[in-house]
């Protein structure tokens, strides 16, 4: 690892779930965290009619006991302002930004329902909207921050569901879409010291997947057993923002799982979560072709 030790993150929808996991898996790093929520005490939410548990100031209490600090930001990723307002807010306060994870999105009540794109409600379409739309403009307000400081990783939530069929149509076209950003966003990162890069997550215990595979257990209990930790990707996460060889990776798509047995990075159970690239499909390598 580089000398570089990342000081301040921000990670976007935090409140509970994979932002919540990963927010404090940074913190377990004595990193100082940002963690992003539509609200800061109350919980919302939820899955397959339930409600979810779990609050903006809870995730960022639990930054702190990992050993960071944890700093709850109000912000909805759905309004530009809030953003912006963001990011001024942490180079304010911090002095800088040194990974920015993008991992805000709408995940409708009835996701994981089966049957085809055109029976569910057009509401399925915000998981684009806000998913997609706000890691962009995110990103294009923490850039400057960044290039200025002359370092920092852009990172983003994804899956194998950006290549393979996951969800359906708009979960997929989401992922799809910030693999992407990352790959053209380093393009116009080239030499400025700062990465960006999109991470395939596994499947994630969290407060959604209890719930699948309680009311799904014939789809969810296989993957359930040897699924992440999110507290696990954070800490991947933070093993690639130390990367001497971060620049190189720039632009491509990562397994965190795959990454994790380069870094000697286990889950809890002193478990090594595996890779799904023969079940699910490998990212796709962009074409190295520019047009300006």
């Amino acid at each position: 690892m580089s000398e570089h030790r990342p000081q301040v993150a921000i990670v976007t929808g935090a409140s509970r779930g994979a932002g919540k996991g990963i927010a404090i898996g940074l913190g377990s790093q004595g990193m100082t965290v940002y963690v992003t929520g539509r609200e800061k005490s109350a919980s919302g939410g939820k899955m397959l009619g339930r409600n979810l548990p779990g609050t903006l100031e809870e995730t960022a209490a639990a930054v702190t006991r990992a050993g960071g600090k944890g700093i709850a930001a109000v912000c909805d990723s759905a309004r530009d302002d809030d953003l912006r307002a963001l990011i001024e807010r942490v180079v304010r306060e911090a002095g800088r930004i040194d990974i920015l994870h993008n991992n805000a999105t709408y995940i409708h009540d009835r996701l994981v329902e089966p049957g085809p794109f055109w029976e569910k409600p057009l509401e399925f379409v915000r998981i684009i909207d806000v998913g997609l739309r706000s890691a962009y403009v995110a990103s294009w307000y923490a850039a400057p921050v960044m290039v200025k400081q002359g370092s920092g990783l852009i990172s983003f939530s994804s899956s194998f569901g950006g290549n393979c069929y996951m969800h359906g149509p708009a979960y997929g076209a989401q992922k799809a879409g910030v693999d992407k950003l990352a790959a053209d966003m380093a393009v116009d990162l080239e030499n400025t010291g700062v990465a960006a890069v999109s991470l395939w997550l596994g499947p994630q215990k969290t407060e959604r997947s209890v719930i699948a595979v309680e009311e799904k257990p014939e789809q969810y209990t296989g993957f359930m057993a040897v699924a992440e930790t999110p507290e696990f990707n954070g800490r991947v996460l933070y093993a690639l923002a130390r990367d001497p060889k971060l620049a190189s990776r720039s632009g491509q798509t990562l397994i965190t799982a795959e990454l994790a047995q380069e870094y000697g990075i286990r889950d809890e159970g002193d478990r090594q979560p595996p890779s799904y690239r023969e079940a699910l499909g490998a990212p796709r390598v962009p074409h190295p072709a520019r047009v300006m």
